[in-house]
């Protein structure tokens, strides 16, 4: 213990706590190296050697001098927050599997010849706290007092020292320590508590000096020397109480002692003054009378105290004995008061001005980097279940954010608002998911655009109904020629009839026929359903589709004339609902951020404490955004209330229910056109992509007809000079006049014309040399006809395939047929050209293969019946 005078007051620091050299580097070490790895034990070693050097700083001895203190306090402040990281991840104790070869040596302050040897943290830890502690009265002490700088630095450096002493005792540091067996009595909570009071008083004194100095009314001055006593007078109880009664110095306690009695004094003595002013002279005695008393009983007691106090407390008391005199004179002439008994008197008032500084935000070591990559499981549990804490409190506060806009929406939908406000104003909108049908089909043209496509359709049928008829023609001219030349050869003409050979192919054209006959009557009930159905679907065309929809209108006749109050007053209730749930947006992000934030790890790592202290205090923080969200919620249920009276007025005065009626009858007759257009929209696709099937159809049956044609006439002309041969029987050119003149004359005349062959015109390639012409030896024709119609089993197959092939959509095609290109891109021309009715190219393509907005379907509308 070390004293100064400051003024005219004695007050008192404390040595630090001595220690010897211990090395935490090399077990620490090993330590890493066995629980986690060498890799690790070698990642950490910058962290070990801070360690040993904090630790090195704190065995060296202080310096008086202030800046020396200011040095000596930070580092054991660093040091301090380095144990903090150290205690969760290396086990410094003897009740557990520890770190071996590692003791802390401390040796008591106020008896120096004791000291305590452990390997326990906790015992390093209250060591530091308490040199900290001392550390700060000994820059409190070593302020200079006479001046207002040096009495502020004085009593900051005292709350400091208190704080330093609280918190040892209040965060169980001390306690663990005398658990793990700390034998030295400064550590113990109790010489802690008693400490703490002991500082206190000496910041409260120097308030004391600085209100006297300032020269402040006597009544505060009695005050702030109340409470200074107050302090002292509990300092000096703990010191007579067990464990500490026995273990300080007669001095320490008979210093406390006379503190205790000369600040009550001088509070009796301040409070006297006030009396005095106030001719209050009869209380005035008594008060003085106890004060002198309590400072003689503390006199007697005094021993070995500083004379500096000795000096304080004999001028107190002869400037209180001087009062007395004069109070007593004035009371036997002048007042003749009776002085009431020191029993009935009250309590003196007291002002507390100082309270200990707390030391956590200088002690919070979460800020600090030491070991971060060492967690050890335990920390990663708690972690996990703090976690779970704030999942669970973010879930709970989303789902009523949630659910609060899930009311708003359903709240708003049963009023219909804010549709009818708008509808007000002029500002109507469609149902979402009918608006898209509706945007589809006016994208798709609108039944409008009905009418092109039925056009289509009628372009389409007439196309195919004209391959058609070219098709016949083609058989039945081929056939007309074969039998003409039957008659004429008669028995000589042996190649089979074309109706024998073609009957396949017209049974096709049968069927192709009979199909487009049904095909036409289902496309008049389509065009009969378009014009019947248009002034149901023209609703459709209306750009935008909203004009076609009823408003709300104002009432004809008002009394009160009120709308426009009641309109504003409603539309000012949906803006502040509107307000509240943005409101809750930035509420959920909020939590969300702050949970993104909220990183307790490094606390947790640093704590002091059980963690569910630091889980409270952490959860505490969502604390204030959990209340706003439940206000938020309470003040839109109280708004939704106000909404609903108010939207109950709005439908009264503007007939909601009629404009409701017409409104849900405007929507069923806009769905009704959609369905009635998907529908022809529909039949007209399927009824396209039958007939561009159909099509490509007829054209391939064409062109094997053309095919048929072509080698028919090369039979034809083969046949003619075989015949005519067999009836010659003499030399060449007699037999190229007689076969001319037999195959050129027609049964009904004897005079035939030349080239008879002219008709059967060869194809491109094919040799066109008169039949008189010498003709090249030819095998016999033991199969007149190419293998593609010959034998059943060889010929194409021209049997009727079921209509229904002709009613796929134009992506598929009819099973049995490869068609294989797609059909007829690149249309150009009329759809028949009958000077090339002759040729066996393929015909023009006709351009109708592009899909409507709604993708044709499977239908048996294009089906036989």
């Amino acid at each position: 213990m070390s004293s100064a005078a400051g003024s005219s007051n004695v007050m008192l620091a404390i040595h630090e706590k001595k220690t010897t050299a211990t090395d935490l580097y090399r077990p620490l070490r090993l330590y890493i190296a066995s629980v986690y790895s060498e890799r690790e034990a070698a990642a950490a070693d910058d962290d070990l050697t801070v360690v040993r050097d904090l630790r090195a700083a704190v065995e060296q001895p202080s310096l008086p001098d202030p800046s020396s203190l200011e040095q000596r306090r930070d580092a054991l402040l660093a040091y301090a927050r380095a144990l903090a990281l150290v205690e969760p991840r290396f086990p410094i104790s003897t009740d557990r599997a520890h770190v071996h070869s590692l003791t802390f040596t401390w040796h008591d302050t106020f008896k120096g010849n004791k000291k305590c040897a452990l390997a326990s943290v906790h015992l390093e830890k209250a060591a530091v706290l308490f040199n900290l502690g001392a550390v700060y009265s000994q820059i409190a002490l070593a302020a200079d007092r006479s001046t207002d700088v040096g009495i502020k630095t004085a009593c900051g450096a005292f709350q400091s020292a208190a704080g330093a002493f609280a918190w040892l005792r209040e965060s169980g540091v001390a306690a663990k320590a005398v658990a793990a067996g700390a034998t030295t009595v400064d550590i113990t909570p109790e010489c802690a508590g008693m400490l703490e009071k002991l500082m206190l008083a000496q910041a409260q004194e120097c308030f004391f000096e600085k209100v006297i100095g300032g020269g402040k009314p006597p009544a505060l001055c009695s005050k702030v020397a109340r409470q200074v006593g107050i302090f002292y007078e509990e300092a000096y109880a703990a010191l007579s109480a067990p464990p500490l009664s026995q273990h300080f110095d007669k001095t320490w306690v008979s210093h406390v002692q006379l503190k205790a009695a000369q600040f009550y004094a001088d509070a009796c003595y301040r409070y006297s003054l006030d009396l005095h002013q106030k001719e209050e002279i009869a209380e005035e005695i008594a008060r003085l009378k106890i004060g002198m008393s309590a400072l003689a009983d503390a006199k007697k007691a005094a021993k070995g105290v500083a004379a500096q106090l000795l000096d304080s407390v004999n001028k107190l008391e002869s400037n209180m004995k001087t009062n007395l005199e004069r109070a007593m004179k004035e009371n036997d002439r002048v007042y003749l008061m009776r002085v009431p008994a020191a029993g009935s008197l009250g309590a003196l008032p007291a002002a507390s001005l100082v309270k200990p500084t707390s030391l956590a935000e200088v002690l919070d070591a979460s800020k600090e980097r030491l070991f971060s990559s060492l967690v050890p499981d335990g920390s990663m549990k708690a972690l996990s279940k703090y976690t779970e804490m704030v999942d669970n409190i973010i879930r709970t506060q989303a789902e009523k954010l949630q659910q609060a806009s899930e009311i708003t929406r359903v709240r708003l939908k049963e009023m219909d608002l804010p549709d009818s406000i708008l509808s007000l104003e002029g500002n109507i909108t469609l149902p979402l998911d009918l608006k898209e049908d509706v945007e589809a089909v006016q994208i798709s043209g609108g039944p409008a655009g009905l009418e092109s496509e039925l056009q289509q359709l009628r372009d389409l049928s007439r196309v195919n109904q004209e391959l058609l008829v070219q098709t016949e023609e083609l058989l039945q001219k081929e056939a007309n020629e074969d039998a003409q030349f039957r008659t004429q050869f008669g028995s000589r003409w042996t190649r089979p009839q074309s109706s024998t050979l073609t009957k396949n192919i017209q049974d096709r054209l049968n069927l192709f026929a009979s199909n487009l006959k049904r095909a036409a009557d289902s496309d008049s009930l389509i065009e009969q359903g378009v014009k019947e159905n248009y002034p149901l679907m023209s609703v459709l065309d209306k750009r935008p589709i909203e004009s076609a929809l009823p408003s709300i209108s104002r009432p004809i006749m008002s009394l009160d004339g009120n709308e426009d109050a009641i309109v504003g007053a409603l539309k000012q209730s949906l803006r502040q609902l509107e307000s509240l749930g943005a409101q809750r947006a930035g509420l959920e992000d909020m939590l969300k951020e702050m949970k993104r934030k909220d990183d307790i790890l490094p606390k947790l790592m640093a704590g002091v404490g059980s963690h569910d202290d630091l889980f409270k205090k952490e959860m505490a923080k969502y604390d204030p955004i959990c209340a706003d969200i439940a206000d938020n919620i309470e003040a839109q249920e109280q708004l939704l209330l106000q909404i609903q009276a108010q939207n109950e007025q709005f439908a009264a005065v503007f007939n909601l229910e009629d404009y409701k009626a017409a409104r849900e009858r405007c929507y069923k007759q806009i769905t009704a056109a959609v369905a009635k257009y998907r529908e022809f929209k529909k039949n007209i696709n399927e009824g396209l992509n039958f007939y561009v099937t159909l099509q490509e159809a007829i054209g391939k049956i064409k062109q094997q007809c053309s095919d048929f044609i072509m080698t028919r006439n090369i039979q034809c002309r083969e046949m003619i000079e075989d015949v005519q041969r067999k009836v010659a029987g003499f030399s060449f050119s007699s037999s190229g006049h007689s076969m001319q003149r037999n195959a050129s004359v027609p049964q009904s005349s004897p005079s035939p014309p030349p080239h008879a062959q002219a008709p059967y015109a060869s194809p491109p390639g094919v040799d066109s040399r008169p039949g008189y012409s010498q003709p090249e030896p030819r095998p016999a024709y033991s199969q007149p006809y190419p293998p593609s119609y010959g034998a059943p089993a060889q010929q194409p197959p021209y049997g009727a395939p079921h209509p229904s092939q002709y009613h796929q959509p134009a992506h598929q095609a009819p099973p049995g047929h490869d068609y294989g290109q797609p059909a007829y891109p690149g249309w150009r021309g009329p759809y028949y050209n009958a000077h090339q009715s002759q040729q066996s190219a393929p015909y023009p393509q006709p351009p109708y293969n592009a899909p409507g907005a709604y993708p044709p379907h499977q239908s048996n509308y294009y089906r036989p019946q």
